[in-house]
């Protein structure tokens, strides 16, 4: 079994490297430097209609599946923006998996065309400060009152909702004490970020400065019952179908980001001359990248495995959480050669490495831990007894 990219494949990786192309490393060292969200990366790719790569067609999407979507960001985040390119673009790709499957015809209608245009920005609100991954135990409430939901609650770890005009969110309907499980009782909503009742205060952070981190504290935000996305109650096993896509974008992306270090670090050792020959001419300098890049593409395989698991409707749970976990870990040892291999030059802002570093040790972390992907493996794929 191997895997090769189609010729439509080959097609979407060749058309999103030139739509790259006009953001350059000073674009994205300007960013980094002073923020900003990159609306012109968004409105580029909404312009040649790419937001909707993943939707239906009948909603004005391309209908292709989330491993040409993995292809297209694996794409922009190899193009040299890393991380910060593709967290602008992403969450128009999985979030609304959840409204694709469960929404309604009208809701689609709705929701799906101004996303894929670039008119609206979406944000996902699931994360809590107390419950961090454990979802079953969120705190945010909403409660019915007539043909109305108001919510109170606090979200963190929200990104984009500097610039985002709705928000995908996730908050309790039905107290847990009142439910047979505890994946019971949440529900998926798909509303307004109305900052009429929502206060979204900006995280300072390490890297990724130009696409936003953000507590949200709500107090009092009403929701319309139209807005509610599926059946009540059942809002976990609804945003499942958006996690295990995630994880395999997020495995592109990590992906690409680590062998756009590698080419860097390449063309570098290959001109770099000390001591009369140059740098890339030693075991040394070449055996750490030549092992980065069996990694990085061991970890592209289990990515695009799991993207056509998906694709399939094949339960794709176990690789798409291995895909995530390989790609980050290759993805931050290939970062961390390739500064390495620049010597001090890699600690320097204009040699773009050490964004690079900084941006792929989120991969590691996020949207899930390593060490809850490896106890979910152990579980799902091995049998063994559930460790948390």
């Amino acid at each position: 079994m191997t895997y090769q990219m189609t010729q439509e494949q080959t097609h979407i990786r060749e058309a999103i490297f030139r739509v790259c192309e006009q953001f350059d490393d000073e674009f994205w060292l300007k960013r980094d430097r002073e923020g900003g969200f990159p609306h012109e990366i968004h409105q580029a790719m909404a312009k040649d209609g790419w937001l909707g790569i993943a939707m239906p067609e009948e909603y004005g999407g391309a209908g292709l599946g989330i491993t040409e979507a993995a292809i297209m960001m694996q794409a922009i985040a190899e193009s040299g923006g890393g991380n910060s390119a593709a967290s602008a673009i992403h969450m128009n790709i999985f979030g609304l998996n959840p409204v694709v499957k469960f929404g309604t015809h009208a809701q689609k209608e709705r929701i799906l065309p101004p996303l894929m245009r670039g008119e609206e920005k979406a944000c996902f609100g699931v994360t809590e400060p107390t419950t961090g991954l454990d979802t079953t135990k969120l705190k945010t409430k909403a409660v019915k009152q007539g043909n109305r939901y108001i919510v109170h609650g606090q979200k963190v770890w929200i990104s984009t909702a500097q610039v985002a005009d709705r928000v995908l969110l996730l908050a309790r309907t039905t107290a847990i004490e009142d439910v047979k499980k505890p994946t019971e009782g949440l529900s998926l909503f798909y509303t307004k970020l109305d900052r009429d009742y929502i206060e979204v205060r900006e995280i300072e952070k390490m890297g990724r400065k130009c696409v936003d981190s953000n507590e949200l504290f709500i107090d009092g935000l009403p929701i319309p019952e139209e807005d509610l996305i599926g059946e009540e109650g059942q809002g976990f096993r609804q945003i499942l179908h958006g996690l295990n896509p995630e994880r395999v974008l997020v495995a592109a992306e990590a992906v690409g980001i680590g062998r756009n270090a590698l080419k860097r670090a390449a063309a570098y050792a290959g001109e770099r001359v000390v001591f009369g020959r140059p740098i890339g001419q030693n075991q040394g300098v070449q055996h750490p990248l030549a092992q980065s890049w069996a990694e990085l593409e061991a970890a592209n395989l289990m990515a695009m495995h799991g993207g056509a698991l998906y694709d399939a409707g094949k339960p794709c749970g176990n690789e798409a959480n291995a895909a995530k976990y390989l790609a980050a870990e290759a993805a931050v040892k290939a970062t961390q050669t390739a500064q390495l291999t620049f010597g001090g030059f890699g600690y320097a802002k204009e040699y773009h490495v050490e964004r690079l570093v900084r941006e792929a040790i989120l991969f590691r972390i996020a949207p899930v831990t390593p060490q809850l992907v490896l106890s979910f493996i152990a579980e799902h794929a091995l049998g063994l007894p559930k460790s948390y």
